[in-house]
């Protein structure tokens, strides 16, 4: 029988992962530009090594990420500009983090004329563990204006600032659950649009350094 996955096996997995594929040339991404084609083929192709070793349940549209018993999100992004896209399920994300943790893997990706294949070689694999999922600045500012004894109105006011896609009253439920539960720093950007725009170079530059951000490789 496969043992079941965990966090530990999920990250030494990645580890190994990482290495193989770096030195594996593939025909079919000779060219390919489409960042999220090359994506979906290195998650994809994890997911099955993974599931060669282990037992897990795979996520769906519906659960939103691609580990739901782990509550872990896969992402893949190229070291020129790591960043993914996320679902949007609530401007609360921003301030106490996406609610899931997140591996990431980060490419360089080398086309071979000669060959006629490309090479994704694995830069960086970080683990976002969940409580540093929210944004930087704006968790950085809460907690600014919290250890200055701030009010609701402190805190509605500099949300608004940060134009956090929120209505008013949602705003102040918000700033009232704050003054109940501070927030954890975070260490993503995120960006407003249709779906959150997740960019990475904080916690690659951070991990290995604070607590909830590993460095795999």
């Amino acid at each position: 029988m496969k043992s079941p996955l965990t966090i530990v096996h999920l990250c030494s997995a990645a580890n190994v992962f990482a290495d193989a594929q770096s030195r594996f040339d593939e025909p079919k991404l000779y060219g390919v530009t489409d960042g999220k084609a090359v994506g979906t083929y290195l998650e994809g192709k994890f997911i099955t090594s993974l599931a060669q070793q282990y037992s897990f349940q795979t996520g769906s549209a519906a659960k939103g990420i691609d580990l739901p018993e782990l509550q872990v999100d896969i992402k893949t992004t190229s070291i020129k500009q790591p960043q993914s896209s996320s679902p949007f399920a609530s401007a609360r994300q921003k301030v106490y983090g996406l609610g899931y943790a997140l591996l990431v893997f980060v490419y360089e990706k080398r086309d071979n004329k000669a060959r006629s294949s490309a090479r994704l070689v694995i830069r960086h694999v970080v683990f976002v563990g969940k409580e540093r999922t929210a944004d930087y600045q704006t968790s950085r500012g809460l907690l600014q204006i919290l250890g200055n004894d701030g009010s609701e109105e402190d805190l509605v006011a500099f949300m608004q600032d940060k134009m956090l896609p929120a209505d008013e009253i949602e705003l102040c439920r918000i700033a009232r659950d704050l003054l109940r539960r501070r927030p954890v720093q975070g260490y993503l950007t995120i960006s407003n649009a249709l779906q959150w725009r997740l960019q990475y170079k904080r916690v690659i530059h951070n991990a290995g350094t604070v607590e909830g951000i590993l460095r795999v490789r």
